[in-house]
């Protein structure tokens, strides 16, 4: 099965977390049943973009984003070439590398 490593995030997973997951779930899914509480506001819908993440490695391994999720990601925050909204990631053969990114759309608004 292929691993994901959660990168350290302050708030959401203090340390690095690797975890095996069955090829097909979603990273989003992967994080919420191993106890890395990424936000995910519109309930894993494709209707906003607070679980955006940052694929360090493996990022080629998934399939390419809808044009929704494309349009969606132009509104993230902190938005780099392999980032993707992880409700809509699938594991694919690839271990991945993930970065919980520092804030979301939600946070930095809340802060400011």
């Amino acid at each position: 099965m292929p691993k994901l490593t959660f990168l350290p995030h302050e708030e959401i997973c203090p340390e690095q977390k690797t975890i095996e997951v069955p090829k097909g779930t979603s990273v989003l899914e992967a994080a919420l049943e191993n106890g890395i509480e990424l936000e995910h506001a519109c309930d894993q819908q494709s209707a906003c973009t607070t679980c955006h993440v940052i694929l360090r490695e493996g990022f080629d391994s998934l399939e390419e984003a809808s044009e929704l999720e494309e349009d969606l990601l132009d509104l993230a925050w902190g938005l780099e070439s392999e980032s993707r909204l992880s409700c809509q990631a699938k594991v694919a053969d690839e271990n991945l590398v993930i970065e919980i990114p520092r804030y979301t759309i939600n946070q930095v608004s809340e802060h400011h």
